[in-house]
């Protein structure tokens, strides 16, 4: 007797590749792969009101953490004292002929937290209120691939580097702009845990697959 497996029924473990049957489960489980143990996929609690608080969250503290300064940089006994935005720092490397720097600089620190944590807001509305087309397909499709491109804590961690450094050479102080630089990276990294992908994946494919 030939059995004929369902692809749309099966699921592949992303570490040894072991096909199963798409198990039914609840908010709040997980699937375990028998054979490696590596979690399959885990059905997330209200995970479309959370993505939904955590990217508005992320949009509210983007504009202040582009435009705020950041640092500021002063030697007290000579009375000079200089602070600098996100922005400023870009503009200044711009100005000095780094221009390749400059442009990663602006793609992995601002434009792709940007569209990342706008597309997370967009998926999240279109699913809470049914607002479903087939374009969402490939915008979904789109920010899943922005995962692997989100650099800000790449710059956050240089940022670290660079005050530590410039600590034995004269006073800092912590401006908002950190702060809510901070926070920027918090709610793009929340983002990833909030949001359920795979439950997303199956509503848009029962809708229009």
């Amino acid at each position: 007797m030939t059995v004929v497996l369902q692809k749309e029924n099966m699921i592949a473990c992303h570490q040894c590749d072991t096909l199963f049957t798409m198990p039914n489960i609840i908010a709040g489980q997980e699937v375990i792969c028998t054979c490696c143990g590596s979690t399959l996929f885990v059905r997330k609690k209200d995970h479309i009101n959370r993505t939904l608080a955590v990217s508005s969250a992320g949009l509210l503290f983007f504009i202040p953490a582009m435009v705020l300064p950041i640092i500021g940089v002063g030697v007290s006994s000579a009375g000079i004292y200089n602070d600098a935005s996100l922005i400023d720092c870009i503009t200044l490397m711009i100005n000095s002929g780094y221009y390749i720097i400059a442009f990663a600089v602006f793609i992995f620190a601002i434009a792709v937290p940007l569209v990342r944590l706008s597309s997370a807001f967009y998926i999240s509305i279109c699913i809470k209120y049914n607002w479903l087309r087939p374009s969402l397909f490939t915008f979904f499709r789109s920010h899943h691939m922005l995962d692997t491109w989100t650099m800000i804590h790449v710059f956050f961690m240089g940022l670290i580097v660079s005050m530590y450094k410039l600590t034995s050479l004269a006073e800092l102080s912590v401006d908002k702009g950190l702060v809510s630089l901070v926070l920027l990276l918090l709610c793009s990294t929340l983002v990833s845990i909030t949001m359920d992908q795979h439950s997303i994946w199956e509503k848009l494919e029962q809708e229009f697959g």
